[in-house]
Parts: structure tokens; sequence; C-alpha cells
């Protein structure tokens, strides 16, 4: 399993840089919508000069001004962008145009059908999800046909990894409140993420 890529989302504090710093997962994810765990520029860039530079930041980002995530990308702030609202085909264009960086569109996948209109998307990745961090997991039958790479996100935790991933061989899995005790990260949780992916 140590070829699946991990996400850990929703950092806004420096222990969960030093949490992220010490285990080295692929991305990270700063939540830029409203959220508990949302955080302001300022904020993500004292967070990512204290982040070791092999490690992706990942925005994340709901119906935000087109503007300000080219913005984001562009001054390095993060690196990736990752939609969750109801962003077009052609913001997804724009963004890349822009930036020149990656964009991952978030898809709420309630049936198959779903995932088809997006099966084409321009987008670099798709990010399964059972909705705005519901912490649920979705019938992972609805993506069996999908043949590009993803992010698998939407209540996954130590219990069920293993699982998701043998059922449905995502590119990288996403986890935020799987990995939290009340309320923040737990370091422990993230450790033992990573040893089940062998990592």
């Amino acid at each position: 399993m140590n070829n699946i890529k991990i996400k850990f989302c929703g950092l806004f504090r420096e222990e969960d840089i030093e949490y992220v710093n010490k285990l080295n997962p692929d991305y990270i994810g700063f939540v830029f919508a409203k959220s508990k765990r949302q955080i302001t520029k300022e904020k993500a860039i004292g967070l990512k000069n204290k982040l070791k530079s092999n490690i992706k930041v990942v925005g994340v980002f709901v119906d935000e001004d087109i503007e300000k995530i080219i913005d984001l990308l562009s001054n390095g702030v993060i690196d990736i962008a990752q939609l969750h609202g109801n962003e077009r085909e052609e913001d997804i264009k724009n963004i890349k145009n822009k930036s020149k960086k990656q964009v991952i569109k978030a898809i709420r996948v309630t049936t198959s059908e779903d995932i088809e209109s997006w099966k084409n998307s321009c987008a670099d990745f798709l990010l399964l999800d059972n909705g705005q961090g519901t912490g649920k997991t979705f019938d992972w039958n609805n993506i069996k046909n999908l043949n590009r790479p993803f992010f698998l996100a939407g209540g996954l935790s130590i219990d069920n990894i293993k699982e998701a991933i043998e059922k449905v061989s995502p590119m990288a899995i996403d986890i935020s409140s799987g990995i939290e005790s009340n309320g923040v990260k737990d370091y422990e949780k993230m450790k033992e993420v990573m040893k089940i992916l062998e990592r």
C-alpha cells in the first residue's frame, strides 16, 4: 500500500505542521472556505513557512473568487487548488492557465451519474466525497468504473482506510476528521494512518 498517496486536510495550528513534518505525507490541506478549520492567507503563509518543502499544500475552496485562488497559487501560498463548489470547467481551465498549477475538482458522489459529467474534466485530479465535510463515507460501488486517478475522501478513518483502498484503488486518500480527537489533529491517529499505508 505504500504507493498510495496521503493528504491530511484541515490543518490550522503550528502543532499540526510539526506533526506532518515528522510524518511526511504527500499533501496537506488548508481550508479557506467557511469551516471550523478555516484559515486566512496570512495564517497559511506563516504555516507554510514552517512546512517541509517536499510536502505539497492544497488550498480548499467553495465558490471562491477565481482571482483570489489564482493569487494564492501564483504567489506560492498553496501549490494546488481544490474546488468544492459549483465551479465550471472554464473556471478550472482559467485557474490552470493563469497559475500554471494543478487543480483538484471535488465531486459529491450520490450516484454513479455524478461522476459521468466530470470524467473528462481538465482538472488534474478528481476528489470523490460525500459532501462538504460530512465525515461520512459514500457508496464506493458508484465509482467502480472511473478510469482516471482520484483522491478518495469522506468519512475515512483508521478503521476503514484499508478496506477503501482494496475496494476502489484510489491514487490518494484524503482524511480530516478521521485523524482528529476533540476537533483537533491527533498525532497518534495520523501516525497510525501512515503505518496502515506502510509509509
